[in-house]
């Protein structure tokens, strides 16, 4: 037998596709975006049909099935292999003992790859959903779901023609019977937790209250890594010493900071950099365009990639490091978190259990095991078929409340915006924190309070002049002889400063005491001057020192006398060298120590630009996709 079946599956695929409009194509190219990208980028309508029932893009798209999808497909293709044995059955398998010829040609016959279209009444009835009802209305939506997604395809005739591989991947998993409608958690009734007065209010403070937090850490933590950017181990993720001191600045747990490490290198907020003294990992320039963003636009990119990173960021698998900036490999983590959510999106108010312990209790028939049973439904390929499912879904638990997705056991508006999706999340953010403050209130015992967020301009004035003192629903600042000194450091004079904070007080001057304290400050603020001297040119023949300083051709240098035989340049060495050189001169390069030093030829290297995502793309590939098709 050979695979002419699974070569007239492809075609049949094909025609489906032809059969779509340009948004339709580009929807579904969006939707299996990740899948693909690690496949090259198709020139035919059959090649994006080869990439879509390939065995490795196959497998990742079923993990994304819920229960009903997954039934029905791995139903239509259990019946297909059976119509294919019964209308042709495949050679025997050779003997013990048979030559190469013999055993190569029963691997090419491609007998696995063997299918026959099924008829849909068949799929229905081998699922119990002949007769209609609820059963048979969610095994039709689910082949329709197939069909746009590609995972199966409609032949003239009606039938039903799935990919070959399918078999391979489904018939190890025990699906269980047909289930119409997702089961929901059983709700809680422990004492203090069913009774409790939980209403729609107290979700949207709960979210809000943790986004706040979640912003404010967030910024904290990315100030800290432009400042010092932080050294990662020779084997990839960082030291323990630099996620303590990471969490220290930021004002977070260490689990929750690894968190925020991994979702700032996902949204592309940071980047790892070799260096000559290894890799280190600090902002972008999409840092700086962050920002300028307001607030609650500043966690959409971190939460969209939250919903698809391929970790659990803060769950460490038992006798390993904790660590964080490691690229992840857990597939299923996405369908994961996407199941979960969709189980807490179906408890009502006040039926929740609380998070549930890390690490969780192994005993059947608590909060978390009910969630994990309703969540089976939704993705069953991502759940409970993987290893530690409860300990991996604890901690995405407490990695959802952080983020402000969940409370008290259910989605806050926030997680059901995300788990509709993850793209356009900025409005529903933009509701849930309040806007950036322009003025802080100053007061006489030398603080200011900002009570609320402040934009990104006051705050770097205040942290400029003053010491950051207190966070919380308020910011404090104090003012003392040193954060003044800092600020005067910056260039700014007592004038400027005193301008700047009395364009930005709430009550239009600023008290008297600060005004001394700056005043005071600046007058013993520059009695000593420290010039700036990028090199000195030595010589003991001062008459040549005397030739240099005067000379007309070296005025960009910048050269100043500083004793007889001492002149100091503005410019680099080597930038100093080339002048001097230029001018006539036959200079000679000294080290730190007075030994002459031998110059070697410098070597320059460039970072290659990272490859940018366009959101056009898939339209612009399904319009050329089609039009070939067209024109065939």
């Amino acid at each position: 037998m050979t695979n002419l079946k699974a070569v007239e599956g492809l075609d049949t695929l094909t025609r489906s596709l032809a059969r779509r409009t340009p948004q339709q194509l580009a929807a579904l190219l969006t939707r299996h975006a990740e899948p693909l990208a690690r496949r090259p980028a198709p020139t035919q309508l059959r090649g994006l049909a080869s990439a879509l029932w390939s065995y490795e893009v196959l497998h990742q798209l079923v993990i994304h099935l819920d229960h009903p999808r997954l039934q029905v497909l791995a139903t239509t293709a259990r019946i297909s292999q059976e119509r294919a044995a019964d209308a042709a059955p495949g050679p025997a398998a050779p003997a013990p003992g048979a030559d190469y010829q013999s055993l190569m040609a029963h691997r090419l016959s491609f007998a696995h790859l063997a299918g026959e279209p099924v008829p849909p009444e068949e799929v229905y009835a081998a699922l119990g959903a002949a007769e209609p009802g609820p059963a048979r209305a969610a095994a039709e939506a689910a082949l329709h779901a197939l069909y746009d997604d590609g995972l199966a395809a409609p032949t003239e005739d009606g039938t039903i023609v799935v990919p070959p591989r399918t078999p391979q991947l489904l018939a190890a998993h025990d699906l269980g019977p047909f289930a119409a409608r997702a089961p929901r958690p059983a709700p809680e009734t422990a004492p203090g937790i069913a009774g409790r007065a939980t209403t729609a209010e107290s979700l949207l403070d709960e979210s809000r209250a943790a986004a706040a937090t979640l912003a404010a850490t967030l910024e904290r933590l990315l100030a800290s890594l432009a400042r010092q950017p932080a050294a990662l181990r020779k084997s990839g993720g960082l030291t323990i010493r630099e996620i303590k001191r990471l969490a220290k600045e930021a004002g977070a747990a260490e689990p929750h900071t690894r968190l925020l490490l991994d979702l700032a290198l996902a949204a592309d907020l940071i980047a790892l950099t070799r260096t000559p003294a290894g890799i280190t990992a600090l902002p972008t320039g999409a840092y700086d365009d962050w920002l300028a963003r307001p607030p609650g636009e500043r966690l959409a990119p971190v939460l969209a990639a939250w919903s698809a990173l391929w970790a659990v960021p803060t769950h460490t698998p038992f006798g390993e490091t904790p660590t964080a900036l490691v690229r992840g490999h857990d597939r299923h983590a996405p369908a994961l978190r996407h199941a979960l959510l969709a189980a807490l999106a179906t408890v009502p108010l006040g039926a929740g259990a609380p998070l549930p312990p890390l690490p969780p209790e192994a005993a059947e028939h608590t909060p978390l095991h009910n969630v994990l049973a309703a969540a089976d439904w939704h993705r069953p390929l991502a759940v409970t078929e993987q290893p530690m499912a409860a300990d991996r879904a604890a901690h995405t638990l407490h990695e959802a409340a952080c983020l402000g997705l969940t409370a008290h056991g259910t989605l806050t508006p926030l997680g059901r915006a995300l788990l509709a999706d993850p793209r356009v999340l900025d409005e529903p953010l933009r509701d849930l924190l309040p806007p950036l403050l322009q003025q802080a209130h100053f007061q006489a015992d030398l603080t200011a309070v900002v009570p609320g967020r402040p934009a990104p301009a006051l705050d770097g004035l205040l942290g400029a002049a003053a010491d950051r003192e207190s966070e919380g629903h308020a910011v404090t600042w104090r003012f003392t002889p040193a954060s003044v000194r800092r600020a005067l450091d910056t260039g700014r004079t007592a004038e400027t400063l005193l301008d700047a904070l009395g364009a930005a007080s709430a009550a239009g001057d600023l008290p008297q005491p600060l005004g001394y304290l700056i005043q005071d400050t600046a007058r013993s603020h520059g009695r000593m001057r420290v010039l700036p001297a990028a090199c000195c040119i030595r010589s003991d023949d001062e008459a040549l020192v005397a030739e240099l300083a005067a000379h007309r051709a070296l005025r960009d240098l910048g050269l100043r006398a500083i004793a007889p035989t001492v002149l100091v340049s503005s410019r680099p060495p080597a930038a100093t060298l080339e002048a001097l050189r230029a001018a006539g001169y036959a200079p000679a390069l000294e080290s730190d120590t007075g030994a002459t030093t031998v110059e070697r030829l410098p070597t320059h290297r460039t970072k290659a630009p990272a490859p940018s995502r366009d959101p056009g793309a898939p339209l612009l590939l399904a319009q050329r996709l089609l039009g070939q098709a067209a024109g065939v």
